[in-house]
């Protein structure tokens, strides 16, 4: 018998089985939160208005699932060799000007949000603001494509999108592995896991926080800063607007501290601009000498327009010469297509109408909290002006299978079936 397996069917029988039945894995709770408060798995509670003041404070335990989910290890170790290739495919993207403004001013009025970005884009080259250097920290997103009427066929990671900015959690999934590997050893999960092994061979070491942390210190470098004491401050856009200043040098001052690095934890969806204030706040940053992560041109590359032409025939190859690496990347890729008026936009759409359960409607967003599925499609497509579907794209549905675990959730255990995303974090510094 191989040691990966090879089918759809045998990834499927080989995962663990994880018992249902939370009123008996009580046992695990306080071992598990007393491990969380002690190592930083922890999140700021959310507001409330009604709350008592502490509270407006607390850090409680972050929610997480008790044991590990599986992914296929061949597919694990595969995109994880590809993830440097990506890093550098979206550099080039970044780099270059022609294919963005003609991929972008595809996109025409439909999207007030990534309009402004790339308006902001195409006014800072022409500003000619020099920045020190480039910081780009990504993370690739995947879902593995094992459908079940197909079982002879290869389980396969399939890229959901390629994250540019505020790529998230990559110190509390740091954290999480380090969760997993004590629980295991620590109780063999017994009484949890019903059928299959886990073992710590299976567990691989995630260095997402230091590696970022690694790539933030970067650019401190490049700015000329060798020294790595850097003082971290933490501003909305607004507050930047209001507490910062360029001088004639285009540095960036937090009052007299120079600023060499801001890294941007939000700003990729409309909601982060809610006056002219938080852009005014966004534009002195990038009018400056101080690198953002991500650089304009790095936030536009990581659109989903960007993503569904890449798709295209040769347009990998464009940016990529080896044609062994251009077939890996493109591997990964599912079906992704136009919604504009062009005959592959018009035969997408008729697609998506009379089929919507094959596919995910996606705008040029972050997260999929903004995406369609199944029967909304074509209410959201009917309601939309030729001019509207332009600032989405359609998106083949990877079908992933639902695995039975049991979360941690509030201080309760959750018996749930989930669908694990797998993302891959890569640093690029230029």
């Amino acid at each position: 018998m191989s040691l990966f397996a090879t089918t759809n069917s045998e990834f499927r029988s080989r995962r663990p089985r994880y018992s249902q039945a939370v009123q008996e894995l009580k046992p695990y709770v306080d071992t598990a939160l007393d491990w969380q408060a002690t190592h930083g798995l922890l999140f700021r509670a959310p507001r409330s208005d009604s709350g008592a003041s502490w509270q407006q404070s607390a850090l409680v335990p972050t929610p997480v699932a008790l044991a590990p989910s599986p992914i296929p290890r061949k597919e694990f170790e595969k995109v994880i060799t590809l993830q440097p290739e990506l890093n550098k495919l979206f550099d080039r993207i970044s780099r270059d000007h022609e294919f963005l403004v003609t991929t972008l001013e595809s996109l025409g009025t439909a999207d007030d949000f990534t309009s402004r970005v790339f308006d902001m884009y195409l006014k800072q080259q022409s500003t000619g603001a020099a920045k020190p250097g480039v910081i780009g920290i990504h993370r690739s997103d995947y879902l593995i494509h094992a459908p079940e009427n197909e079982p002879n066929a290869q389980p396969q990671a399939k890229q959901v999108e390629f994250n540019t900015i505020a790529a998230s959690f990559g110190s509390l999934s740091a954290i999480v592995g380090d969760f997993h590997r004590f629980m295991l050893k620590r109780t063999g999960y017994e009484g949890l896991l019903k059928s299959g092994e886990i073992s710590q061979y299976q567990l691989p070491v995630n260095e997402s926080l230091t590696s970022i942390g690694d790539g933030l210190a970067a650019g401190f470098e490049l700015y000329g800063q060798p020294e790595h004491n850097i003082k971290v401050l933490r501003l909305s856009f607004a507050e930047i607007k209001v507490k910062c200043h360029v001088d004639n040098d285009h540095r960036l001052f937090v009052g007299d501290s120079e600023v060499a690095v801001a890294y941007y934890r939000s700003g990729y969806a409309p909601t982060d601009f809610p006056s002219e204030i938080e852009w005014d706040g966004r534009w002195l940053v990038e009018r400056s000498r101080a690198i953002a992560v991500p650089s304009l041109a790095y936030h536009l590359a990581g659109c989903k327009k960007i993503q569904q032409v890449l798709a295209q025939p040769g347009v990998v190859e464009r940016f990529i010469a080896d044609s062994e690496v251009a077939a890996r990347v493109r591997e990964c890729f599912v079906g992704l297509y136009p919604l504009d008026s062009s005959s592959e936009g018009q035969a997408a759409f008729s697609m998506a109408i009379e089929d919507p359960s094959r596919f995910v409607l996606k705008p040029q967003r972050e997260g999929g909290g903004y995406n369609s599925y199944g029967e909304d499609i074509p209410k959201l497509l009917n309601s939309m002006s030729s001019e509207e579907r332009r600032g989405y794209i359609l998106m083949d549905l990877i079908r992933a299978p639902e695995f039975s675990s049991v979360l941690l959730r509030n201080g309760e255990l959750v018996a749930a079936d989930v669908v694990s995303e797998l993302g891959i974090y890569g640093i690029w510094v230029r």
